[in-house]
């Protein structure tokens, strides 16, 4: 059938060298047009995929990196429900062995990271749009742009602390470790204890710096922002704390809950944050000092807060990921730091492992 394909592109009366030439020529190119095919049906059709851990070596800062790109890029927020609903259906299904045809590994990808973008990882369930990590960078760069444009009043920093943290309670809640719920009273419980804890303190570091020069005062919201995530953080995530979060052995077989591994989450969480507000409430205020005593500032004030907000956004697309990149999303400590009674068991029924994992939340 082969040889009879390719006569048919012959031209009639080719003989002799030439036309051998021209048959040559088709079954070289027939046959790796074949070859590519099955390639390409061996691509899609491969299940051999470790689709549970990213794509890149988390084992590398670079690699987390590339991974926090893609997980909190600020696009993913548009992305609508059907699409999210596709990415969610194409990673159920992989997992159970269905690939959808004419799927390629470049669509699996980027489904399973529209997919983490979107669900929390442990739950599976939805997440709540703004506590999204691809929200970060838009709503942190209107958040953050007005404290640091309205700093001056004490009604003002009362005002964008609390729409801060409030925010900051719904991304502590949304992306917290483990599987176990939250009642509405503890909920409530933590949220007030967080927002007051972290609007309290703001008002001190701002009391503190009315004797302090001009430059240093505009870093009072950077200075309250890191002292509030060192509050709301554990508080928004205070049942991890007091029962643990799941902690498993390499092969994601669970162990039990460790209070201990969830301080070591917690720990890293807040570092990240911290490390988030840097570039976005250290590098502005400087800029913006220097460009108030500019004649076309004096002239247009009103420039003020675009241009703040503009700078804290271009900071936060980079530092983002980056800071998210700081530790392992799949954390680990050694069972020897676990508490004395889950160590006993593990001992019992996993003798061989030394090393638990589980998710650090972000």
């Amino acid at each position: 059938m082969l040889c009879f394909t390719i006569l048919l592109n012959v031209k009639e009366g080719s003989t002799g060298p030439t036309g051998c030439a021209v048959i040559l020529r088709e079954v070289i190119h027939l046959r790796k047009t074949k070859a590519s095919q099955k390639a390409r049906m061996s691509e899609e059709l491969s299940l051999n995929i470790n689709i549970k851990e990213p794509r890149w070596d988390q084992g590398t800062f670079m690699g987390r990196a590339k991974h926090f790109f893609m997980v909190t890029d600020p696009r993913n927020v548009l992305l609508s429900s059907e699409t999210l609903e596709d990415a969610r259906v194409i990673m159920e299904n992989y997992r159970a062995g269905v690939v959808k045809p004419g799927l390629t590994e470049d669509e699996l990808w980027r489904a399973k990271y529209i997919y983490d973008s979107a669900f929390h990882p442990d739950t599976g369930e939805k997440m709540f749009v703004i506590g999204r990590m691809s929200a970060q960078v838009p709503m942190n760069m209107s958040i953050t742009g007005s404290m640091l444009t309205f700093y001056r009043t004490t009604p003002a920093v009362v005002f964008w602390q609390w729409v801060n943290q409030s925010f900051n309670a719904v991304v502590n809640y949304t992306n917290r470790s483990g599987d176990a719920p939250m009642t509405v009273n503890q909920l409530g419980a933590a949220y007030v204890s967080a927002t007051t804890g972290a609007v309290v303190t703001a008002l001190g570091l701002k009391s503190l710096a009315t004797h302090l020069p001009p430059i240093m005062s505009r870093f009072v919201p950077f200075a309250a922002v890191a002292a509030a995530n060192c509050i709301n953080i554990p508080f928004m995530r205070q049942r991890e704390l007091k029962y643990g979060i799941p902690v498993m052995d390499e092969n994601g077989n669970r162990l039990g809950e460790s209070p201990n591994a969830a301080k070591q989450a917690i720990i890293q969480v807040v570092v990240s944050r911290i490390g988030m507000a840097v570039p976005a409430m250290a590098i502005p205020p400087v800029i913006m000092n220097a460009l108030e005593k500019k004649a076309f500032m004096k002239r247009f004030p009103i420039l003020n807060a675009p241009i703040q907000v503009g700078l804290v956004g271009l900071c936060l697309v980079f530092a983002t990921p980056l800071c998210c990149a700081l530790f392992p999303q799949k954390s680990s400590m050694s069972v020897s730091g676990l508490e004395a009674d889950l160590q006993e068991r593990i001992r019992q029924t996993s003798p061989n492992t030394s090393t638990v994992y589980f998710n650090k939340g972000l």
